[in-house]
Order: structure tokens, then C-alpha cells, then sequence
């Protein structure tokens, strides 16, 4: 299950070029090689932390708040839904999901809230 999932702590912003400036130039971090959807970038902080900025409209505390990076998404979907988990739809500007499953290019992922509300997500990379 997801006791051995990395978990990704995730940032939106309102204009991701400026956000890249700010941990690039302003905090030195690195960029992971990582293909992003949308100008969203992985960065490494420290030996094993990394953290995701992605372009978003939300507003604070309606944006995924961290995701879990995992080998095969349906069979983690399929474990947490056997658990009671509900996967969350969405139809947004650039994200629409297909039974809790957004795909694009490759990589698929898919939303949950926890029991205070907070929403978390299952990523799955393109192989």
C-alpha cells in the first residue's frame, strides 16, 4: 500500500514562470528531470525531498496539498476504494477526469480527500 509510496508535498501558483524564478533564482533549488504537465516542475530539496509547483487557480486550501508517487495506480485505486476511499471527479480548465482518473501524456493520476478535508492525490509517471 502506500507506507512505501514517496509522498510529494505540492504548491499551486497563479503564475508558475514567477514561481520558477522564485525557487530557482531566489532559493537555488534544482529542477528534477521529470516530465510536468503545464509548466509544473519537480524540486529537489535536500538529499530526498523534493516537492511539486504547479500553474493553478485554486485558491488556498482547494488545491491538492501532497501527492503519493506510485508504481500502478488502478491497483492502489482498487486497495483504497476496497478500504472505503472515494476518488474525486473533476471536469476543470485542462484537468477532466474519467472515473476518478485524469491521464495525460502518459502519466495518470487520480484525487481523494482525507477525513478533514484536504485534498491528496496518487500519481502515477509515464514509463
Amino acid at each position: 500500500m502506500l507506507s512505501g509510496s514517496q509522498i510529494y508535498p505540492t504548491l499551486p501558483a497563479s503564475d508558475i514562470q514567477r514561481a520558477a524564478r522564485f525557487y530557482e533564482d531566489k532559493l537555488g533549488l534544482k529542477k528534477v528531470e521529470m516530465p510536468q504537465p503545464n509548466g509544473s516542475a519537480i524540486y529537489q530539496a535536500g538529499d530526498c525531498t523534493r516537492f511539486l509547483v504547479y500553474q493553478s487557480a485554486s485558491k488556498p486550501g482547494e488545491a491538492t496539498a501532497a501527492f503519493f508517487l506510485v508504481d500502478d495506480l488502478d491497483a492502489e485505486m482498487r486497495g483504497l476504494r476496497d478500504k472505503g476511499v472515494a476518488f474525486e471527479d473533476y471536469e476543470l480548465e485542462g484537468l477532466k477526469t474519467e472515473n476518478g482518473v485524469f491521464v495525460e501524456d502518459g502519466m495518470k493520476a487520480a484525487w481523494f480527500k482525507d477525513s478533514e478535508g484536504n485534498i491528496l492525490s496518487l500519481t502515477e509517471m509515464a514509463k
